[in-house]
């Protein structure tokens, strides 16, 4: 996963995002390691965060550019 390459790359914290999260920092520190899975609705969340897909988060595209919203 692209978690931790593109937070560092807008210069945020771990604890800032884990806020918008409305979860603990070691838990997003989780995350971006690997060492637990993302719900789903914090994957979108996190891609709606960053404006990018899901898709890019989890590395089947990259194409950061997000998808366009539904009708």
């Amino acid at each position: 996963m692209r978690l931790k390459d593109l937070r560092e790359d807008c210069d945020i914290k771990q604890i800032q995002l884990a806020k918008y999260l409305n979860i603990k920092q070691n838990t997003y520190s989780q995350y971006e390691n690997g060492q637990r899975q993302i719900p789903l609705d914090l994957l979108v969340k996190i891609a709606k965060y960053y404006n990018t897909s899901t898709d890019y988060l989890l590395g089947l595209t990259d194409e950061k550019k997000p998808y366009p919203p539904r009708k």
